[in-house]
């Protein structure tokens, strides 16, 4: 069995800005990066009463973007965001070296995608959504994906799949290194858990990577100990001398191999199982 930490949403390269964490204190809101080629625009997706464009410019007045430009929504979580055709469900999208690299470590059915990315406590004052100045910028887990099903493109066979990115695309359609991840019905691979197949998580503490230590940047993780003997792709020597785990800055998918570490591997799932159940 494979674990797959997948850092997406907007980051210091595509969005340079965090991901909202929503005044409620629990809402994870993972934006969806700037795509030229994309399918939808900000101004066509929702939450709360507002669109993506308006919760962007809002926290971020000087922002490049324009409520009409593309992105890429992907992972696509969220069903109340938008329209949705019968049959929808949640799916993600890889491509090119990215998936080269699932490819290569064995990534397969049942194997589970833990979604995190750069996020921010936010408020409202005067009315206007805006950064928390005095929060901590944060790499949080906020979704979780058990693959059902792995689909090419080309091959699709599901109508409401037709508006994903990896199909409704322009530079994906002529893509042949290409595939999408579907959600299994039900979280199998953590028996103790009944819960669906893929969800996306509120903010829960033992969710937060980053460390707690104090001036540290967030990449500076609290991993427990026992994944000082576990191998994580993209990270040769990840352990500091402070016992902070250095997570990659380059990379997207970061592979654990369950079975390559049997003395761990219970206490892997333990710690999957409690990131999952924590609400």
């Amino acid at each position: 069995m494979k674990i797959i930490l997948s850092r997406k949403g907007f980051d210091s390269a595509r969005g340079n800005q965090p991901n909202p964490i929503m005044p409620d204190g629990k809402t994870l809101l993972s934006l969806p990066i700037p795509d030229n080629d994309g399918n939808n625009s900000f101004e066509s997706l929702f939450w709360g009463g507002m669109n993506y464009y308006e919760i962007i410019h809002s926290l971020k007045p000087s922002t490049h973007l324009k409520a009409e430009d593309c992105c890429h929504l992907d992972p696509d979580l969220r069903k109340e965001v938008k329209k949705r055709k019968p049959g929808w469900k949640p799916a993600f999208g890889q491509s090119d070296i990215a998936l080269k690299h699932l490819q290569k470590n064995g990534v397969a059915k049942d194997d589970l995608f833990l979604f995190f990315g750069w996020f921010k406590q936010t408020k409202v004052v005067n009315g206007k959504l805006v950064y928390d100045k005095d929060a901590k910028d944060l790499h949080i887990i906020y979704a979780y994906m058990q693959i059902g099903e792995i689909i090419n493109p080309k091959d699709n066979p599901y109508d409401w799949l037709r508006d994903h990115p990896h199909i409704g695309d322009k530079k994906h359609r002529k893509n042949d290194h290409n595939a999408i991840f579907l959600p299994s019905d039900k979280l199998t691979v953590i028996p103790n858990l009944d819960r669906k197949g893929c969800d996306v998580l509120s903010y829960h503490p033992d969710r937060v990577l980053t460390t707690k230590k104090e001036g540290m940047s967030k990449r500076f993780w609290d991993m427990p100990l026992f994944f000082k003997d576990v191998k994580i792709t993209y990270h040769p020597h990840p352990w500091e001398e402070n016992d902070c785990f250095k997570s990659a800055g380059r990379g997207q998918e970061f592979v654990i191999d369950v079975d390559a570490s049997p003395e761990s591997s219970s206490k892997i799932l333990n710690w999957v199982e409690w990131i999952i159940k924590n609400d």
